[in-house]
């Protein structure tokens, strides 16, 4: 499956570990995840060469091509927020997770839309158990 992931840039990194726990579980599963590189530490510096206009591009097309958006959205992020919303209207499945008591925005929480599943996790270690639960609810 092409599979978009979406997290915090310039909200802050403070969960880069366990986006990394996702984007490499689902790349053992032998999903494609353009967005593998979000996961890594320097994606800043790698990012920030690239003008807003080729990322937006980039992104929308990535977007428009993936089966499914997979976002994680502890750390708020205006981005992530615009990626979950443009995925929804083109009908794609989205799964939003966050760490257990964090506050997420009420319009992810309160987001009735066919095809979004919102879930939280206590810890790294129930992520692929979730993530595979969203995608076995695809097949």
């Amino acid at each position: 499956m092409n599979l978009y992931f979406a997290c915090s840039l310039t909200g802050g990194r403070r969960d880069e570990g366990i986006y990394g726990v996702i984007v490499r579980h689902l790349e053992g599963l032998g999903h494609k995840v353009p967005t593998a590189h979000l996961a890594k530490p320097g994606v800043m510096e790698l990012e920030k060469v690239t003008a807003a206009d080729e990322i937006y591009a980039r992104d929308i097309r990535w977007i428009e091509g993936c089966e499914a958006l997979i976002a994680e959205v502890s750390t708020p992020s205006h981005g992530v927020g615009y990626e979950i919303g443009y995925a929804l209207r083109l009908r794609k499945p989205v799964l939003c997770c966050y760490r257990e008591g964090v506050t997420v925005s009420k319009m992810i929480l309160g987001n009735d839309s066919p095809g979004l599943t919102v879930r939280n996790y206590r810890n790294e270690n129930e992520l692929p158990e979730l993530v595979d639960e969203f995608l076995a609810s695809l097949a």
